[in-house]
């Protein structure tokens, strides 16, 4: 059976174009420089699927079944308190301080846990993050146990 492609996901499938191309042209002009140790994904890097260590296909075929489902990836300028008579006298032109400083990293949330840092990038008049410190599978997992 073929699959169609519609309008609007031949347009997705353009603008990751240009990102891909963006990252390959910022590798080859870094000297591949930005290249993580431990299996992180930097630039044009295809995605492997999690080994089980057994060796098992039936692992395989688990963890196979999760790794289409979407996740919501946030990135996060930086937070503060206010009270609520504040929120109601914001009007156009009013500046909320976060507890952020300008130049400092930001956070890349996955469903609202911390896994990477990152710097903002503009792609073709497109923000983006490139990220610079990726918190470790096991750090993720003991974060996500406190909670």
């Amino acid at each position: 059976m073929a699959t169609e492609e519609t309008p609007g996901e031949a347009a997705a499938d353009d603008g990751m174009a240009d990102w891909a191309e963006a990252l390959m042209e910022q590798k080859a002009s870094d000297g591949g420089a930005d290249a993580q140790p431990g299996g992180v994904l930097s630039g044009g890097d295809a995605p492997r699927p999690f080994s089980s260590g057994a060796g098992s296909d039936g692992a395989g075929q688990d963890i196979n079944m999760v790794l289409d489902i979407p996740v919501q990836l946030s990135v996060e300028l930086g937070r503060t308190k206010v009270p609520i008579k504040h929120i109601l006298q914001l009007g156009q032109g009013s500046v909320v301080e976060l507890d952020a400083l300008a130049g400092e990293p930001m956070d890349v949330l996955v469903n609202g846990y911390l896994i990477a840092q990152g710097e903002v990038v503009v792609v073709n008049d497109k923000f983006g993050i490139r990220l610079t410190d990726v918190v470790t599978p096991s750090e993720r997992l003991r974060r996500v146990s406190k909670n």
